[in-house]
């Protein structure tokens, strides 16, 4: 089997296990690219956490942009790495300001998708995972980013190689997965690498993936009944 039929396979399987994600309601494409550099190195809860501290304590993004740092690095502390965070926020904010005169980067919608992911990487501190993070969730493009779970999970069930970048890994899993199906592998793979496939003791007892991972094959010397 080839990987692009067996991503298909993999994307039915999760399909019926965790059934079709809810769509999110889409954020400004600023708003999105804050959140995801908060959501760096740190769980979904404390970067909303984060970030609903910046939005409530601050009036808008020029308040954010003129606020001390040690002000903003206060404010977004229970996300973690509040002393990298905070100046990488003010200095995209500036360049963002400096650019355009205004916050507004609704124009990205008119863009080629290309276009907005090299705007987006040319911010200091914004790496493809985070760009790709606005294009899916902000601006609906069908690009697929990829974090640590699915790295883990992808290089395990023999999508990619054991070696492969997290960048390659995203440029593969973007020619491969159907662009229609971007969207829900992309969170059904995060929430089978969170419930089922974790980077330690994977519960491979319970993985209705198994027949289909490589390494279970290589590494599980206690077989179980094959689903």
């Amino acid at each position: 089997m080839n990987v692009e039929s067996k991503i298909k396979r993999i994307d039915l399987r999760l399909l019926e296990a965790y059934g079709e994600p809810k769509r999110k309601r889409r954020r400004e494409a600023l708003d999105e690219l804050i959140l995801t550099i908060l959501s760096q190195n740190t769980t979904d809860t404390n970067s909303h956490r984060a970030y609903e501290n910046l939005k409530s304590r601050f009036k808008g993004w020029e308040e954010v942009r003129k606020a001390p740092t040690a002000l903003l690095e206060e404010t977004i502390k229970v996300g973690g790495l509040g002393g990298i965070k905070a100046p990488r926020i003010k200095r995209i904010l500036e360049e963002v300001k400096n650019g355009n005169g205004s916050y507004d980067l609704s124009f990205l919608r008119k863009w080629r998708t290309d276009k907005v992911f090299s705007y987006l990487t040319g911010f200091q501190g914004v790496g493809e995972k985070t760009a790709a993070c606005v294009l899916l969730f902000s601006l609906g493009r069908p690009v697929m980013p990829v974090d640590t779970h699915i790295l883990r999970v992808s290089k395990r069930l023999g999508l990619v190689e054991e070696d492969d970048t997290p960048s390659f890994t995203q440029e593969k899993l973007n020619r491969l997965v159907p662009k229609t199906a971007i969207y829900r592998f992309h969170l059904n793979l995060i929430r089978h690498g969170r419930l089922i496939c974790k980077a330690q003791n994977p519960r491979c007892e319970v993985c209705f993936l198994r027949r289909n991972c490589r390494w279970y094959k290589e590494n599980k010397r206690v077989r179980v009944n094959p689903q």
